[in-house]
């Protein structure tokens, strides 16, 4: 044990810090509800100067210094007048002491020197490019440590597949974009944090490493150089120096290793992200400021999509605390992409700046990308008025994937007298899980024959030809163009009134006076949820339909914010939704029974099945990519079985119509483009830009009355048996 003096005087709004011959290395200091106030890596040899300001009744100062491991808290208590400043330390040196004689450079490390946080303990510190050790803290927990770095690690990197942008893009101007609803939250984790909005903040959040969206190769993000461990489950990364947050700060490995402290902590309220960075995430290793390793718990096949996590802005929140959902509702957080949120009102805009100055603006596969100024998205609660808006040119670019739009609305002046073009532009990616949600936990369908009965009450088949032209694809199950981890033979349940009558009356039910099937007080009448005002023809045809089935559907439009909110908290009877998707199948956080009964869970089934948790667990744990693939196809089997989901449509493209100053690429978009004129996506967003000439022009045609030659573009290059674009 080792004592160590430290004299602190707080003078107006400076703590002078006198200690003895020792070098402090990291301080933190926090308020009395434990927010951080300062904190900085320091290197004092005997005197230092911290000035901060603002909440001063209660301070904790965390100090870390070598050349022992030690550490010891500070408590600074007050009486009636700041004067009065009582410190005790306690100090518990370990000695590690730095002597490198015979030292092979190698580190050992196993879980017994994890800490609480799955973070490495130290067990010894690396020499820096300047010869000076580095360590550091958050202030309440050890978030990495400095580790020497194992030889015979091969560095890679990939420079060499082609560019996705063009040289002609043009720097300058603003997108006019339209969201339906003002999120609940600017929070990307915690309780209504999971909507549509979130993928605007999260798109600007870089991670280590992304996917070439056409090769499907590996590309440098945040970091420029990555190595894969002999033991399949750890990845080395090298970070890019320039690497910048959007105040400034420099991204180091540090925040990395903050990532796990951050999804980790119980103040986020987030289960899933809880669950997995404890299960999948083992450790993050700093071994120095721009050096760090992530180590997954087991053996990964695609260990790249798992380990290559997005750092989080230390500095910026430093350790939680209970007050963290609320603080944090509306904060607009550092981040690292190439726009920020500069400007809101809520319920009325949310608008997004292009930083002057991005770091990584040069960089090969962001070159010629992420182009316009500034991004408006203004709240426009109705589509059939965004469509107003949009032939005003008062936004830039309309979704016309809604059949009606495309073959009937877009027969108008803009369009025909060439002003706006459009354009169909088939992708080849995974498909979103479109359909209808069972909320098991309902009376209603916690029979599996109800359930099935009601998948066979929906004439979805006749929603694609009556309602959408034939141009949408009936979706067979949840999971659909994953390539083998895909079960082709899962198909979905057809409309049958026959089978309907079957299976109700095998689970005891009959026909009322109004047809409706009924058992006892209880009759078939559900509460579909939706909330985009356009899907209402789809939903009315399927009511239609499954009343001749004797299924009664209550519609209940809600805003998306608030339909979604509903899904989450599971008030639903019938959700009519589609999610996002990944580039593998993920099944825990949407069918396991650990997020079953429970809110803000994704399992807005309630599917609680032993067999499936036990699949799903398999899957999870396993470290055979073809192992890996027989469990999903053996999992979609089951969630089919389940009948707690209803596919419908699957739209392997998007169409857009777009005021002709925006201007696209020759190759228009991606393999997996989903949009267009996504601006955010780091990995295939901001192909567009805005040509001001063209702008200019458009407008004093309009003024003039003059035609342009309208334009449709069909590109189906990357359609199986597509011919390119024409």
């Amino acid at each position: 044990m080792s004592l160590f003096l430290l004299r602190i005087n707080l003078h107006e709004n400076n703590l002078i810090v006198q200690s003895s011959p020792i070098n402090l290395k990291f301080i933190c200091l926090k308020s009395w509800q434990g927010r951080c106030i300062y904190t900085s890596l320091i290197h004092w040899w005997a005197d230092g100067l911290i000035q901060f300001s603002g909440e001063k009744p209660f301070v904790v100062m965390t100090v870390i210094y070598s050349p022992f491991i030690s550490y010891g808290d500070v408590m600074i208590k007050r009486s009636n007048q700041w004067n009065a400043i009582f410190v005790r330390v306690l100090a518990f040196a370990v000695f590690f002491l730095l002597v490198g004689c015979g030292n092979d450079g190698q580190s050992q490390s196993d879980s017994k020197n994890l800490n609480a946080d799955g973070v490495l303990k130290e067990s010894s510190v690396a020499e820096s490019t300047t010869g000076e050790a580095k360590k550091g803290t958050d202030g309440s927990v050890n978030h990495g440590n400095t580790a020497i770095l194992p030889k015979g690690i091969t560095w890679l990197t990939n420079d060499s597949d082609p560019v996705f942008s063009s040289p002609n893009a043009l720097k300058g101007g603003v997108l006019r974009s339209a969201i339906l609803s003002f999120p609940m939250t600017f929070r990307t984790v915690g309780p209504d944090a999971n909507g549509s909005f979130r993928s605007a903040v999260l798109d600007n959040q870089l991670s280590l490493v992304n996917i070439h969206p056409n090769t499907g190769n590996i590309i440098p993000e945040l970091a420029t150089h990555w190595a894969f461990g002999a033991d399949n489950k750890t990845m080395y990364f090298r970070l890019n120096k320039k690497a910048r947050w959007s105040d400034g700060k420099p991204v180091t490995a540090w925040d990395f290793a903050y990532t796990l402290t951050f999804m980790r902590s119980e103040h986020i309220v987030a289960p899933w992200y809880n669950d997995y960075y404890t299960k999948e995430i083992e450790s993050v290793t700093v071994f120095d400021d721009y050096t760090l390793a992530v180590k997954s718990t087991k053996a990964q096949p695609d260990l790249h999509l798992r380990v290559a996590i997005a750092p989080t802005p230390a500095h910026f929140f430093g350790p939680l605390d209970e007050d963290f959902v609320h603080e944090y509702n509306w904060k607009v957080i550092p981040n690292t992409g190439a726009y920020q949120i500069s400007d809101f009102k809520k319920g009325k805009y949310i608008h997004f700046l292009r930083k002057k100055n991005w770091w990584a603006s040069d960089l090969k596969y962001f070159k010629n990308r992420f182009n316009v100024d500034l991004v408006k998205f203004t709240v426009i609660r109705d589509f059939n008025m965004l469509w107003e808006y949009f032939k005003k040119g008062q936004v830039d670019v309309f979704a016309l994937t809604m059949p009606k739009y495309w073959y009937n609305r877009s027969d108008t002046d803009v369009v025909n007298n060439g002003y706006v073009k459009r354009i169909w532009f088939f992708n080849d990616t995974q498909q979103s899980a479109s359909g209808l949600w069972l909320n098991c936990d309902k009376p209603m369908f916690q029979d599996i024959r109800v359930r099935y009965a009601f998948a066979h009450a929906m004439d979805v088949d006749r929603v694609i030809q009556k309602v959408l032209r034939g141009d949408y694809f009936r979706l067979d199950q949840a999971y659909v163009g994953y390539g083998d981890y895909t079960n082709a033979k899962v198909k979905p349940r057809k409309f049958s009134i026959e089978k309907v009558e079957t299976l109700m009356t095998q689970a005891g039910w009959h026909r009322g006076n109004d047809g409706i099937w009924q058992r006892d007080n209880l009759r078939f009448s559900v509460e579909v949820t939706y909330g985009f005002e356009g899907h209402t023809p789809r939903l009315v045809v399927l009511k239609e339909q499954a009343q001749k089935a004797g299924v009664e559907l209550r519609l209940q439009k809600l805003d998306s914010t608030a339909a979604f909110k509903k899904f989450l908290e599971k008030k639903h009877d019938v959700a009519w939704m589609g999610w996002s998707t990944s580039l593998r199948p993920s099944y825990w956080q949407s069918w396991h029974s650990d997020n079953a009964h429970k809110v803000q869970t994704n399992n807005i089934t309630n599917t609680d099945d032993p067999q499936l948790d036990g699949l799903i667990d398999q899957y999870r744990e396993s470290l055979d990519e073809e192992q890996r693939k027989i469990l999903s196809r053996e999992i979609q089997v089951v969630i089919h079985d389940q009948g707690a989901f209803v596919p419908t449509f699957m739209v392997p493209y998007v169409r857009h119509g777009f005021w002709r100053w925006m201007q696209l690429p020759k190759f228009h978009g991606t393999k997996v483009s989903d949009s267009l004129f996504d601006p955010f996506s780091a990995m295939t967003g901001g192909l567009f830009w805005v040509d001001p000439k063209i702008h200019d022009e458009t407008l004093a045609a309009m003024k003039q009355g003059k035609k342009v030659a309208p334009e449709t573009i069909m590109d189906d290059h990357f359609r199986p048996g597509g011919h390119g674009g024409k």
